[in-house]
């Protein structure tokens, strides 16, 4: 990157820092808040990301949320941290949320063949069931090349379903762990077929509204959003330029959803304080599952998990046209990041510990 860029980025940067809703809630300290978005503004530069969107979680409060760079481009719009973006992969936690609440209501049976709940999907050479689906062990294949652009709208989960349906498993149910967007598409399939009512309206009543998530719902193209960020990528000679077109109604559950950082922040806040299920179902949601030749998966349901310095840490990112996200989660600390950009492919992930290491560690 030239001076003349790096300099157009800065100053985009410092002149555009806009705080939105939480602003009532902003108690980190200046020196803090300084140190934050002094690694922030380097992070954006060396990615050149328009936008970023962040919001910080202590002791299951929403204590910080910012908004920097521009959501708009073209037309100038400020980020906020109430924009909304892309969700992307981040809708798999959910939807597994959405369907572990089924579970715990004795509506979902982890180990019935999908197609109980799911007529849509026809039997296969192997039984599929919902907890295979959840950590990715079901041999379910991941998008092809021609859906992850895909400018097909899709009125309903079990026409998407239709997408696929056809297709052979991979390999045989957990002897192998293999990405799945499709199955996930499954499991937003079951949700419907299990509690009888759309996925959107279960989420918005036993997500949403409890979590107080008011900005979160369908990647719809043809819905005016408010506050919608554009979304862009970075071509070959390193230029910003608008992301392809693409509709998500092929991949709802597993990818298609939009929202934003405050909205998420509330939703590991649900999440870590056993709003949306009990703490003993994230225990079993948590634990690293093994494939049937003993070999352990970092893909829990839903969510990624890891451990370091002792920490339990509870993640996801999505990556998909026009954004970049990331959901980091210590649940022992009741603490969270969230993090949005309107960059694909803008590694978020190196920003997140930079932002924990502040908060927690420098005293």
């Amino acid at each position: 990157m030239n001076l003349k860029s790096k300099t157009i980025l800065i100053l985009i940067f410092l002149a555009l820092p806009i705080v939105s809703a939480a602003q009532n809630n902003q108690i980190l300290s200046a020196a803090k808040t300084e140190k934050i978005e002094a690694e922030i503004a380097a992070w954006m530069v060396k990615w050149k990301a328009p936008a970023l969107s962040v919001a910080v979680v202590t002791d299951n409060k929403l204590i910080w949320s910012k908004g920097y760079g521009l959501a708009n481009v073209e037309n100038q719009v400020s980020a906020k941290s109430d924009t909304v973006y892309r969700l992307a992969s981040i809708a798999k936690s959910i939807t597994a949320i959405a369907v572990m609440q089924l579970v715990e209501k004795g509506k979902i049976d982890l180990d019935a063949p999908i197609q109980k709940y799911c007529s849509a999907y026809p039997e296969k050479q192997w039984t599929i069931t919902p907890r295979q689906l959840l950590v990715h062990f079901a041999g379910v294949r991941h998008n092809k090349p021609e859906e992850v652009g895909s400018t097909k709208h899709y009125n309903t989960i079990a026409e998407a379903v239709g997408a696929f349906a056809g297709d052979p498993l991979l390999q045989e149910p957990e002897t192998k762990y293999s990405y799945s967007t499709p199955g996930y598409i499954l499991l937003g399939c079951a949700v419907e077929g299990a509690s009888g009512a759309s996925y959107p309206d279960y989420l918005k009543e036993n997500i949403f509204k409890p979590a107080g998530m008011t900005r979160t719902g369908l990647d719809d193209v043809f819905t005016i959003v408010p506050n919608r960020a554009a979304g862009y990528r970075t071509a070959l000679s390193g230029a910003i330029q608008n992301a392809p077109l693409h509709d998500t109604s092929i991949k709802v559950p597993g990818g298609g959803l939009v929202s934003t950082v405050e909205d998420m922040a509330r939703f590991a806040i649900a999440v870590n304080s056993g709003q949306l299920v009990k703490q003993e179902t994230l225990e079993k949601m948590w634990t690293k599952p093994k494939t049937r030749d003993g070999k352990e998966s970092g893909y829990a349901s839903g969510f990624l998990v890891g451990e370091k310095d002792g920490q339990r840490r509870v993640f996801n990112d999505g990556s998909q046209a026009g954004t970049r996200t990331y959901l980091f989660m210590l649940p022992k600390e009741k603490f969270a990041v969230v993090l949005m950009t309107n960059l694909e492919r803008a590694w978020c992930e190196e920003l997140a510990p930079k932002i924990v290491d502040v908060i927690l560690k420098d005293k």
